[in-house]
């Protein structure tokens, strides 16, 4: 049977399922290439501002490349600008940047969670009101053929079966992207933390900063 046949023998339910499966593909093909830790925490990032700081040569136009150059560029840029009014205030800036930075970081992760719950829902809808036709066919046609019945409720099926096509790869990227900014989460605030260090006084840089994988 061809993927349309399928999706016409599926019935309406089966169109909402479809617009579920391109919404999450789409959001799963951006979320993979906008959470890359190179592209949000460049591991050599630490070194180039400690050599700035170490060269006394951090002025306004390298925090604003600082800025310019990734999400953890905006936390540490924020937290040299503010690193003159305390050590307490520094922490403070730093903190809302990357609470900011942390959320746009699961942006449409909502949605793609909705999408793994609905999915399946959507599906065992199409299956109900599938078996209802069948039920009234049967009961229009005043007798119960067994190959009437069994070809109606294989019909019915369909919908439960692409509503957890969908919904088993949605629900595993979700979790798998959840988990990933958990841990990028982490290298940003290690970074924070050790700038701050740095740059109070209360840590010498060893020339290794930002060179963990």
């Amino acid at each position: 049977m061809k993927v349309l046949d399928l999706i016409v023998a599926g019935g309406p339910v089966m169109y909402p399922i479809i617009l579920c499966s391109v919404v999450a593909l789409a959001i799963i093909a951006e979320r993979l290439w906008a959470l890359r830790v190179n592209r949000i925490s460049p591991r050599n990032l630490m070194s180039r501002v400690w050599g700035w700081v170490k060269n006394s040569q951090l002025d306004a136009k390298k925090v604003k490349e600082l800025r310019d150059s990734s999400p953890l560029g905006r936390v540490l840029a924020i937290g040299l600008i503010n690193a003159k009014h305390g050590r307490d205030i520094m922490k403070e800036s730093i903190v809302e940047t990357a609470t900011h930075e942390i959320h746009e970081m699961g942006r449409f992760l909502n949605l793609l969670g909705t999408i793994a719950t609905i999915s399946p829902l959507l599906g065992l809808l199409g299956t109900v009101t599938g078996m209802v036709n069948v039920f009234s066919t049967i009961v229009l046609r005043g007798s119960a053929d067994p190959a009437l019945f069994a070809g109606g409720i294989a019909e019915a099926l369909y919908t439960t079966v692409a509503g957890l096509l969908v919904a088993i790869p949605a629900l595993f990227f979700h979790r798998f992207f959840c988990r990933k900014i958990d841990e990028i989460s982490v290298l940003m605030e290690q970074d924070a933390i050790r700038l701050v260090d740095i740059i109070h006084g209360d840590r010498e840089a060893d020339g290794t900063e930002g060179g963990k994988q």
